[in-house]
């Protein structure tokens, strides 16, 4: 028996099942992350504040094997936050609960995507959709990972040492710490979307790997000015630590798509 085609009531209520779904997943994960928040946010969220972090010990490492000496490699690096507004651990608690459960959530909202959308969909498309939100998930997560455990640190370190002069006392607040670290760590996993973004623009018709690599000089200024709006800072090192891993996403771009020469010689060759 033939399935029977569902009217747009029919599928704004499924969106709407769909919308209900991915709420009650992000509630429970942020129930959880609040009640684990004092532990996450010491082992977690400050971990990049103690000297201990697993970044700073593999950059000491580095400069033991390659016997470097430069402070870079050898500094002794510690941090303490302190706070001034008196709400503020509270609505941060309340924050950083919700933020992990959307990031954590992810795989489920491209799950549910997947669901809603794949009926309406050909096998070959089907195939397209899944293996495109499969890599974004993934390549969000990557992105995430590197934005915490080296783009992040990275500009901790040199921010928070940073002295314009010998009688100025860096003092980093609460807020300003948290700004920061959602910023980026949040900002480099949705940058790390470009490939799949790209590669999907590539089955629409709209770019190919000639474009890609005629354009190459403006998409680098084009990602230095993308950096500069997701650095919450102006200062040329941390625009320097998002715009590199940014330029190398464009290369893998171009590696990830097929030349619409090449394209149309496969179609002959078939």
């Amino acid at each position: 028996m033939a399935e029977k085609e569902l009217t747009f009531w029919d599928h704004l209520d499924e969106l709407r099942r769909v919308l209900f779904r991915v709420l009650g997943v992000w509630f429970v994960l942020a129930v959880g992350y609040f009640t684990a928040m004092p532990y996450l946010f010491d082992n977690v969220v400050l971990a990049p504040c103690h000297n201990d972090f697993i970044f700073y010990d593999l950059l000491r490492w580095i400069g033991q094997e390659l016997d470097l000496h430069d402070e870079f490699f050898t500094q002794e690096f510690h941090i303490k936050l302190i706070n001034i507004n008196l709400a503020a651990p509270f609505f941060i608690h309340i924050s950083t609960a919700f933020w992990m459960s959307v990031v954590t959530a992810a795989p489920y909202l491209f799950y549910e995507i997947w669901r809603f959308v794949s009926p309406a969909l050909y096998p070959g498309e089907r195939r397209g959709v899944k293996k495109a939100l499969g890599i974004g998930t993934f390549m969000f997560f990557i992105g995430v990972l590197l934005g915490y455990f080296m783009v992040y640190p990275l500009t901790l370190r040199f921010l928070s040492t940073y002295q314009l002069s010998a009688t100025i006392e860096n003092q980093i607040s609460l807020n300003s710490y948290i700004d920061n670290f959602m910023m980026l760590v949040l900002c480099m996993g949705l940058a790390f979307e470009l490939p799949l973004v790209t590669w999907l623009l590539s089955l629409l018709g709209i770019v190919n790997k000639s474009f890609l690599r005629k354009y190459r000089r403006h998409a680098i200024v084009i990602i230095v000015i993308a950096a500069a709006i997701i650095t919450p800072t102006g200062d040329p090192f941390t625009l320097t630590v998002v715009a590199v891993p940014l330029y190398l996403l464009y290369e893998l771009s171009i590696l990830m798509i097929k030349d619409k020469k090449a394209d149309e010689r496969d179609g002959l060759n078939k």
